[in-house]
């Protein structure tokens, strides 16, 4: 990295973190299409932070239309840290067809930690993934939705902790 986009970078974290301490959501969403995969990255998790349910949708098209790997894994662990529903028709797309492994992976578990009986089919479909990984995640998120299923506590923190 050249001593110029270090430099850059660190100021507009400083930026950042001012917007961050304002929980200016709107000024996070516009750095969701950053150039900077870092920023992008740090923009989905800070979103996630300060804009609850709202952060949702744009989390969501981050997951789907990001050409970065690294950015989408991280747009589906905050979806599954939000733990909304409405995030699980994303989450469930890209269990199906995200093109790397490790995205899949991810947005298998933050399907367990939603727990969310809307997820059981796709995790399914998941246990017949090419990637090792996938499946093994898919079924870690599948004994959490039986464990909520059979106790009925759904919204508990130890099935949120352990959802995959």
């Amino acid at each position: 990295m050249t001593e110029s986009i270090h430099y850059d970078r660190i100021k507009l974290f400083e930026e950042m973190e001012k917007q961050f301490e304002n929980k200016n959501k709107q000024y996070f969403k516009e750095l969701l299409d950053h150039h900077d995969n870092v920023v992008r990255t740090r923009a989905v998790c800070i979103l996630a932070g300060i804009g609850a349910e709202n952060a949702v949708e744009s989390i969501g098209k981050v997951l789907k239309y990001d050409k970065n790997a690294l950015v989408r894994h991280e747009a589906a662990f905050s979806l599954g840290q939000l733990g909304y529903r409405s995030g699980i028709p994303a989450l469930a797309d890209a269990v199906r067809s995200d093109s790397s492994f490790f995205v899949r992976h991810e947005a298998a578990v933050a399907l367990g930690v939603i727990g969310s009986e809307e997820a059981r089919k796709t995790l399914r479909e998941a246990l017949k993934d090419e990637s090792e990984e996938v499946r093994e995640s898919a079924v870690v998120a599948l004994a959490n939705l039986d464990y909520i299923q059979a106790t009925n506590r759904v919204d508990s923190l130890f099935t949120k902790m352990t959802g995959g």
